[in-house]
């Protein structure tokens, strides 16, 4: 898109750079007109649109060379290299519908069940045979296989089934003798346990069936424009919104670990899109419900099973023909359009494209009349176009126009092709800029390496030393989602189960108060003028909620220095903080919560600097706010960036998991140089401290690694409420240690863990973070 943005003339980009909303259709026309008469803007389309030059287009040729390198590395037993180039010659191999009987597909599903089986994952290989056999319903190996995985799974009547099929269609004499002895191995082992067949379905999270019970009502707020609210009083734990998305997009980082519909992690045995070598998913449902292609051509009836008995064909049936109420999805694709061998979803960023899916699925829905004139006012979202700098909008004109040509390119419905469409979709991308929610996943990193997603506990005992984290999986435009508004000490929360969002009370809620979520870090993970910015960026507002127009003692020890003095604890504050806070004293009340410091002298000091009298705050950069000793912070700063290089190093050392007592020595010493620059309360400080639990989890010294996890603990609970959730994922690694070392006081951290998590998940607590349970049980075996 470079070339096409230094093509613009100056003239041109001023227009564009000065424009308002209401100037749109007429900036948007003048920059088409230009395009139109540029050939290079046409090539791009070109490349971009034109399936014949989609670089996401299927390739046989690809796929028979992944195959053989496949069947090269399963030939010498490195199964996880084979299951992956298997899986990539699914992603790019075409479906050939002419001949079922050797389709590649179908070879390739099959070829990838053997090695699944080879690595003991055996639902993962049931499901490859199923997909297999509904894409070639005589393919003996794939039933072979199922018949296998059905017998190690202790499906022991499906299994006979599955070889008595197998056995049917095979049509070498070695082949059926194979299966005979396979057959006699299993009905042995069916006279001798009795059968208890397994369902496996091809489907998402088995979720607790919970629905909110308070009705909610978009008020309009001072400042803040539109928001929720309820007109009851609402306890905490309250789940208060459910809501599907009206459109998805998956992050460009997660496309090769995260289904690209329901944006769950991909199995072994993910799907790939019928039509590109771009989506994958989780499931034949999530494909179908993209819009991807259904690999279902054969007749029904085939000659080959017509000897077969009445059960057993009935059996052949549901197995190859699958459930036909699979395809009776009410969704509307997203993916459809977009899947035509073109590349442009690929190519273009994840907000034009979620742009896109929005646009067509207002179109599908009648929503929006053909030229795109109601289609802003069918989301009823907010914007911000105004606020954007030059460089912004005039890239936000460019991708909306080359946006409109390759829908047209690809959409069925044709599109126009103007100022006023254009005008549209810089509107609705604008609009999604500012009201898309971030879908995430909770995601742990154990110190340990331990295989499951969230460290699951081994019976060796390992010590859980897992940092929680978010992981930003997608972008969803949720309708009434979108308009609960921000503020940086929340009240609600909301997460998702697959992509369904669910927005829970963290707090009590009296009738008539908004109902606010966060955007992003909040009051005691990052200081003020650091959140200021951030949202600015991201979401071209300033916010005003009350962690940011009111004094709080977290932003101002938060990046605190300690006072010269070493009988005072004061702070010391840098200029950018002190300019920062100093524009929101007016708003300073008595009524801010300061009990969590009520020991320290610490939670005098807003009072000690505000003078009542003016309204002002009497504070002034690289001064004690309690004593005035003065303080060179340029010397300080220096001493706390070294310090952290050698923090740095033994993160590193965590990483590779080589952990030497110099690093800890070197780690040990910078932690002082912390402490005798830093405020007690500062957060770097805190940080240290639980790296330096990790490291010595890893070193084995399991009493160091508990200090210096409460130690860390201590510090978040000046920074955060007691039961925030941020103090809970800290909780896990302090009672996985606590109960390593059989210390009892281990019962009370679980109990705050399951009482916080519990805050903010409710009932999907378990689905959430499914190590809660492990933990749980651990506790159980401990106190007895």
């Amino acid at each position: 898109m470079e070339k096409l943005k230094s093509a613009v003339p100056d003239s041109l980009k001023r227009m564009v750079g000065e424009s308002t909303s209401d100037d749109l259709p007429r900036t948007c026309s003048s920059l088409l007109d230009f395009f139109l008469h540029f050939e290079p803007f046409h090539q791009i389309v070109r490349d971009l649109a034109d399936p014949e030059s989609g670089l996401c287009g299927k390739s046989k040729d690809a796929a028979l060379e992944a195959k053989r390198t496949g069947n090269q590395c399963f030939l010498r037993g490195d199964y996880a290299k084979a299951l992956a180039c298997y899986s990539q010659a699914l992603r790019v191999a075409p479906f050939e519908a002419d001949d079922m009987e050797t389709n590649l597909f179908a070879t390739l599903y099959v070829n990838r069940a053997t090695v699944l089986l080879k690595m003991n994952l055996l639902t993962e290989c049931l499901r490859d045979c199923t997909r297999a056999l509904q894409i070639s319903p005589t393919h003996a190996k794939a039933w072979y296989r199922r018949g296998k995985a059905n017998a190690s799974l202790g499906n022991y009547d499906n299994a006979v089934r599955d070889l008595n099929v197998a056995e049917s269609v095979e049509s070498s004499v070695g082949g059926k003798k194979q299966i005979e002895g396979e057959l006699k191995i299993i009905l042995e082992q069916c006279k001798r346990t009795s059968s208890s067949v397994l369902q496996h379905n091809e489907n998402d999270l088995v979720a607790v069936d919970e629905q909110p019970q308070i009705k909610l009502r978009c008020v309009t707020t001072q400042d803040k424009g539109r928001g929720m609210a309820s007109s009851c009083d609402i306890s905490p734990a309250s789940l208060v919104h459910i809501e599907e998305p009206f459109a998805v997009i998956i992050s460009k980082q997660c496309r090769e670990t995260h289904c690209h519909y329901c944006l769950n992690d991909l199995p072994a045995d993910k799907v790939p899109c019928g039509s590109c070598s771009i989506s994958l998913y989780c499931s034949k449902l999530c494909q179908i419900r993209a819009g991807g292609k259904m690999f279902r051509t054969y007749p029904k009836d085939h000659d080959i099973f017509k000897n077969l008995s009445s059960d057993l064909g009935k059996y052949v049936a549901e197995i190859t023909l699958g459930n036909d109420s699979d395809q009776d999805i009410e969704d509307i694709p997203e993916h459809k359009h977009e899947c035509q061998g073109v590349h442009w979803p690929a190519v273009l960023p994840s907000e034009i494209v979620l742009a896109g899916r929005v646009l067509v699925k207002s179109m599908v829905q009648k929503s929006a009349t053909r030229d795109g004139s109601n289609l802003v006012e069918c989301l009823e979202l907010s914007q911000f176009y105004t606020q954007m700098d030059i460089e912004s909008k005039l890239v936000l004109h460019i991708y909306s126009i080359v946006l409109v040509y390759c829908l047209q390119h690809s959409y069925a419905i044709e599109l126009p092709i103007n100022g006023v469409s254009v005008s549209q979709i810089i509107t609705l991308v604008s609009q999604i800029t500012v009201n898309c929610m971030t879908v995430v996943r909770m995601k742990s990193v154990d110190a340990h390496g331990l295989p499951d997603q969230f460290g699951e506990f081994s019976c060796s005992g390992n010590v859980l030393t897992s940092n929680v984290e978010q992981v930003r999986v997608g972008k969803a435009i949720y309708r009434a989602g979108s308009l609960f508004n921000h503020s940086c000490q929340p009240n609600v929360h909301a997460y998702f189960l697959s992509r369904t969002l669910h927005i829970r009370t963290t707090k009590f809620v009296a009738a008539g108060c908004p109902l606010e979520l966060s955007y992003g870090p909040q009051v005691g993970l990052w200081d003020c003028k650091d959140r200021l910015k951030f949202l600015e960026d991201e979401y071209l507002f300033r916010c005003q909620c009350s962690g940011c127009s009111e004094v709080n003692l977290s932003d101002f020890i938060i990046n605190a220095f300690h006072c010269v003095n070493p009988n005072c604890s004061g702070i010391v504050l840098e200029s950018s903080v002190v300019n920062c806070e100093k524009q929101k004293c007016k708003h300073f009340t008595r009524s801010n919560k300061l009990d969590k410091y009520e020991n320290d002298d610490i939670h005098e000091m807003p009072q000690h600097a505000l003078d009542q009298s003016n309204g002002s705050l009497q504070i002034s950069p690289s001064h004690c706010l309690k004593c005035g000793s003065y303080c060179n912070l340029e010397s300080s700063r220096a001493e706390v960036n070294k310090a952290w290089t050698r923090i740095k190093r033994l993160q590193d050392s965590i990483t590779a998991k080589e952990i030497s007592s110099t690093a800890i020595s070197d780690a040990l010493g910078a932690l002082g140089s912390l402490k005798s620059k830093l405020h007690p309360y500062n957060r770097g400080i805190a940080e240290a401290e639980d790296n330096l639990a990790q490291a010595f989890c890893l070193a084995g010294e399991l009493q160091l690694a508990m200090d210096h996890c409460k130690a860390s603990i201590r510090i978040l609970e000046k920074l955060h409420d007691p039961n925030d959730i941020v103090i809970a994922n800290e909780l896990v690694k302090l009672s996985s240690i606590q109960i390593s070392l059989g210390d009892i006081t281990a019962v009370d951290s679980i109990h705050r863990i399951s009482d916080t998590f519990s805050l903010y998940y409710g009932d999907h607590v378990n689905l959430v973070f499914p190590y809660l349970q492990s933990l749980q049980e651990r506790q159980k075996s401990f106190v007895q």
